[in-house]
């Protein structure tokens, strides 16, 4: 049973940005480019990891240079691509203004400080969160609840209550380990695994879904 909601803490890939078919097609062809290996489960595993863990994982595939070149090389793609057009998920700004409106609002990405910038930017939400997290700067990745526990220090909130709307196997168990309550929106092409969906407080099919009346 949910008590008060203190804030809204929203994931970036997957959640209102539909970025990991972006980040697969460029991480996929630089792991090519540059003498790797691409495994079947090479995305799934990718979900959720930090810049330092994903690089790692990388270099681990076999791409022949420092994991901080990786970096920079696929941020700087990545990054490039925004530029050009933010592929934001249907009703993203709109959702996120809608609970603007009566939340406090957070954000814990995966995605490096850069682009979340960009992103924000892009898409004129920057002013509607109160605080932001990269998981660049916090110890682990998702699924640990570090960028999770974060963003409630940072907004000044106890995690447990706060709600966090997630769509990955790596991010909905991030968000519960903090002990936060989990709404997921599964993201169509990259859904999360059943034992992860079933730590979900509610399943939403899409953003408009999302309303302040669900968190009151």
């Amino acid at each position: 049973m949910l008590a008060v909601v203190r804030a809204c803490v929203f994931d970036l890939d997957g959640v209102l940005v539909d970025s990991e078919p972006v980040w697969e097609e460029v991480r996929r062809a630089f792991v090519a480019e540059h003498g790797g290996a691409w495994q079947p489960d090479t995305q799934s595993r990718l979900m959720g990891m930090s810049t330092a863990e994903w690089a790692a994982y990388l270099h681990e595939l076999g791409v022949r240079m420092p994991p901080a070149e990786i970096a920079r090389g696929v941020v700087d793609q990545m990054a490039a691509r925004y530029r050009a057009g933010v592929p934001l998920m249907a009703g993203a700004v709109k959702a996120v203004r809608r609970l603007a409106e009566r939340n406090t609002l957070g954000l814990a990405s995966s995605s490096p400080r850069t682009l979340i910038d960009v992103v924000l930017d892009a898409a004129d939400l920057k002013e509607c969160f109160a605080a932001t997290v990269s998981t660049e700067e916090v110890a682990r990745g998702k699924p640990a609840p570090d960028g999770y526990l974060e963003a409630a220090r940072r907004l000044d909130v106890d995690p447990r209550g706060c709600v966090a709307v997630e769509d990955s196997s790596n991010g909905l168990r991030s968000a519960h380990a903090a002990g936060m309550h989990v709404i997921a929106v599964p993201h169509p092409r990259y859904p999360p695994a059943p034992d992860a969906l079933a730590l979900a407080w509610r399943v939403l099919p899409n953003l408009d879904a999302l309303t302040p009346e669900l968190l009151s």
